[in-house]
């Protein structure tokens, strides 16, 4: 059975990911840093792979993100709600000292992944973000069998494709990197979905060398 390829992204980095503050649904833009993350990577992208959709989250973040490698790949990018980050209600905009000092009993669920858990101000459990995003990558993948595509869209996702693919708990204590553009290689099939490779930051460990040696 033929497979979709995936490169699923994070975002270029942010004020707030510096800061550790949570961003959840609330629209933050990328900073200097970000945007130049995702230009190397768009070069990258481009020089190495065929690519043949781009998706992302309709939170800027991700859509500049994709929309830098749609730029340099010749094609458009589709925004789909179903690839925003996890809705973290009343925890969006603190930092997690804050959240610790403020709110020690959800910061305690929040620590031990409780999957069932929502943050208050109808956040969104584990639970609730699993279901939302392998649906939405059931959705996009089986468009594009025998190609592949690139999903934008943040940390939380990322987790839970990584997790889907590797077929870890939600409790299981995180023991991967979610680094900022990093390049997530995934096969999809109706059956599920498989890892290829993980949290590829080639593309900024060359840029870095090339700017201290030149």
């Amino acid at each position: 059975m033929e497979a979709t390829r995936i490169l699923a992204i994070r975002h270029g980095e942010t004020a707030w990911n510096v800061d550790t503050r949570i961003q959840g649904h609330l629209d933050i833009p990328l900073n200097d840093t970000g945007l130049q993350q995702a230009r190397w990577l768009a070069r990258a992208l481009t020089e190495r792979d065929e690519l043949h959709a781009i998706y992302a989250s309709d939170l800027s973040r991700a859509h500049v993100t994709a929309q830098t490698i749609a730029d340099a790949a010749g094609l458009a990018v589709s925004t789909h709600p179903g690839l925003r980050e996890r809705s973290f209600g009343d925890f969006q905009g603190r930092t997690f000292a804050e959240i610790e000092a403020e709110l020690p009993e959800h910061a305690h669920h929040w620590r031990k992944r409780t999957p069932e858990w929502a943050p208050p101000g109808a956040g969104e459990s584990l639970i609730a973000l699993r279901e939302r995003v392998l649906a939405t990558v059931d959705e996009l993948a089986s468009r594009h069998v025998g190609e592949q595509i690139v999903l934008v869209a943040h940390g939380g996702v990322m987790d839970v494709l990584y997790r889907a693919a590797t077929r870890l708990e939600l409790q299981a204590p995180r023991t991967w990197l979610l680094p900022n553009t990093a390049v997530n290689r995934l096969l999809w099939t109706p059956q599920g979905l498989s890892l290829v490779g993980w949290a590829d930051t080639s593309h900024l460990d060359a840029q870095t060398r090339d700017e201290t040696t030149s």
